[in-house]
């Protein structure tokens, strides 16, 4: 290993060893916003870091949803989880399915009249190691961006005003990062425009993921300047990055008590089905900045990327 590597290795591995220290820390009453009577949803929330997201927050005493595509594992999965003792629910919902999204909505408003945290966790990737297929490149934008649009969307209206603020978190990826040193879009033109809030719209990330899909369908997306590693999982993850910053944007001028704040995260190479359990990172730690952003007191916060609960540049 080279000694860049080497030195990066250890400062990853020191602020690990930061973070595990500061979950044994107790929020203070004064941090704590949030009550059993605190509604969150969980997507993808039967394994992985879903799953891990879904119990801490419980174990911080909030009621959790958690949501599965499919009914029979998602309540396997909340049967272990409430083994703990804590306050769990569970609920069917593909985030590809309008009318799995309007059913689950209803549902929401029936029982517990609104929700205060969403997290968009669903996800998928069919590349490990050093692959890089684009076979599913459709369904890995269809999931991975289209579903956690239609969630936004969806669960907006039913997000309960407070004095605390409702809060969007997006688990997203430095993958699709627009101007990291490796692995990002090479059209500088289009990387300023998604860039810059005032040319950013969603009629623009849409475009760009459809640019995209047609050329995988046309056979020509490895000419077409994208990134060079998991491609079609880092342009999925750049539009949730990208269309997290235009909802923040979109939605800052709330009154105060009716306000949402909208921040995405990396949790890393996470040992998951996802990697193939390749990952060098635990789901336990993996989930903690997720966990962080859901319960952050000080919710000046919207429109930001995060990993290792720092902010890192889009």
């Amino acid at each position: 290993m080279s000694g860049k590597k080497e030195r990066n290795k250890e400062r990853r591995e020191k602020r690990l060893q930061e973070i595990s220290l500061l979950r044994t820390i107790p929020y203070s009453d004064h941090q704590r916003w949030w009550s059993q009577e605190t509604v969150a949803v969980v997507t993808g929330a039967n394994r992985g870091i879903g799953f891990e997201i879904a119990r801490q927050l419980a174990e911080h005493g909030l009621t959790v949803i958690l949501t599965s595509r499919n009914i029979s594992v998602g309540i396997e999965a909340t049967k272990a989880l409430q083994e703990g003792g804590f306050s769990y629910d569970v609920h069917q919902l593909d985030i590809l399915d309008g009318e799995s999204i309007s059913a689950f909505v209803e549902w929401i408003k029936q029982k517990y009249g609104g929700i205060d945290i969403l997290v968009n966790n669903a996800g998928v990737n069919y590349n490990l190691g050093f692959d890089n297929s684009v076979e599913f490149a459709r369904q890995v934008v269809d999931t991975n961006y289209y579903g956690t649009k239609n969630m936004i969307k969806a669960m907006i209206p039913v997000m309960k005003p407070s004095a605390a603020g409702a809060r969007i978190v997006n688990v997203s990826s430095r993958l699709g990062r627009l101007n990291g040193r490796r692995n990002r879009i090479q059209d500088a033109t289009l990387r300023e425009k998604l860039t810059n809030l005032e040319t950013l719209s969603e009629e623009l990330i849409d475009r760009t993921v459809s640019s995209f899909l047609q050329q995988v369908e046309d056979e020509t997306w490895q000419s077409g300047g994208w990134p060079q590693t998991f491609t079609d999982y880092s342009v999925s993850k750049l539009a949730v990055n990208a269309y997290t910053r235009l909802v923040a944007k979109e939605i800052c001028d709330r009154p105060q008590g009716e306000r949402i704040y909208i921040n995405c995260y990396c949790p890393g190479w996470v040992k998951t089905a996802m990697t193939g359990w390749a990952g060098n990172i635990s789901p336990e730690v993996a989930a903690d900045t997720g966990v962080w952003l859901s319960l952050l007191s000080d919710q000046a916060i919207t429109g930001k990327f995060f990993a290792e609960r720092r902010e890192i540049n889009f």
